[in-house]
């Protein structure tokens, strides 16, 4: 690419006849280098804000790229946790039910002890019944023998 130096540097050979004017030629070198360098400037500093841009979108797309891997990781996460949960909220409810299975076999095992001891004193009752029944009848008897012979 020609640069401003280039056109500023840049020399004619003069003729002599029916040749270009030398002052008219170096005004207008003079106005094209100037305007030759203000285009290559700006063109300068465009391509370095490109150049800065596309750096910074690079940037952007590796911050975008960062940020869904988290969200997939985070996501993956959350059913992992909600995995967990449900495994943890399963275990303690059949805990519980086996807790409660076992305590309905106690409660069970232990109103069946309750009733033997009942039927036990029942029975221990109707035996006593039985005996003073026998005593009373045994004293009414007595009693009956003693009147008589006071008679």
């Amino acid at each position: 690419m020609i640069t401003p130096l280039d056109i500023e540097n840049k020399k004619f050979s003069k003729q002599v006849m029916n040749g270009y004017s030398v002052e008219e030629v170096d005004d207008f070198l003079d106005d094209l280098t100037m305007d030759y360098t203000k285009s290559y400037k700006e063109n300068s500093e465009l391509k370095a804000k490109v150049e800065e841009l596309e750096k910074s979108m690079e940037q952007y797309k590796t911050i975008e790229s960062t940020l869904q891997s988290t969200l997939v990781m985070a996501q993956t996460t959350a059913e992992d946790v909600k995995k967990v949960a449900r495994q943890q909220a399963e275990q303690i409810v059949n805990e519980a039910k086996d807790t409660a299975k076992q305590q309905v076999t106690e409660l069970e095992n232990q109103i069946i002890l309750k009733k033997k001891e009942l039927d036990d004193i029942k029975k221990q009752f109707d035996i006593y019944k039985a005996k003073m029944e026998s005593l009373l009848i045994s004293q009414l008897e007595l009693i009956k023998d003693i009147n008589k012979e006071d008679e």
